[in-house]
């Protein structure tokens, strides 16, 4: 079985956004993280991950508690920061390409609270004005649900644990760090599933 087949020809990007806020409509993106995943031996497993750091959009706002939460020093040369459009720009190119390497249809954004981080995102590229967004518009694959229903929690840290994956809360709330232990919540989901396609 191919990686397109089993999801029903989409496929799943794990991704993980900081932000200045919980208001999509007026907080900031600060970072972008996504994990790819390769199917290989009717097992999932992560592959590269990818990274954005962002300069806050003109018409966006930064909270300090967010930034408390975070870690993010936006005066810290050393990010690379770019603005968002580029950012998102350059995210959904690598996800096409990984789209059209795959032999799927389209990219649907796996997450922890996967709808936080759609929102973040369509709203990004809303406002930047980008066309082809290669994520579904409103379907996410949620690890929180997924873990709830396989582990009996919801918070990525003990679901994490609860499936034996070490999970250091030192380095939670930054978004590579977020990104691969949901990837690897979710391969580790999926691969215990047994799931097999019908003849």
């Amino acid at each position: 079985m191919e990686l397109n087949a089993r999801f029903r020809g989409y496929l799943p990007v794990v991704i993980d956004v900081e932000t200045g806020g919980f208001d999509r409509s007026r907080h900031a993106l600060l970072q972008i993280a996504i994990v790819l995943l390769e199917w290989e031996n009717e097992q999932l497993h992560p592959s590269h991950t990818h990274v954005w750091n962002l300069i806050p959009h003109a018409d966006t706002e930064v909270e300090d508690a967010s930034l408390k939460i975070t870690g993010i020093d936006l005066n810290d040369s050393s990010r690379n920061a770019i603005s968002e459009g580029d950012a998102i720009q350059e995210c959904f190119r690598v996800v096409r390409r990984a789209v059209r390497d795959a032999h799927c249809q389209r990219a649907i954004v796996t997450a922890h609270n996967g709808h936080f981080d759609l929102g973040f995102l369509s709203t990004g590229s809303e406002r930047n004005n980008i066309k082809r967004n290669p994520f579904h518009p409103f379907s996410v694959i949620d690890t929180a649900s997924l873990a709830a229903v396989a582990f009996g929690h919801t918070v990525l840290s003990e679901a994490c644990t609860r499936a034996g994956i070490n999970f250091n809360e030192e380095n939670a709330h930054s978004a590579e760090y977020d990104a691969e232990a949901t990837a690897a919540l979710f391969c580790r989901i999926v691969n215990a599933s047994g799931f097999e396609l019908p003849i």
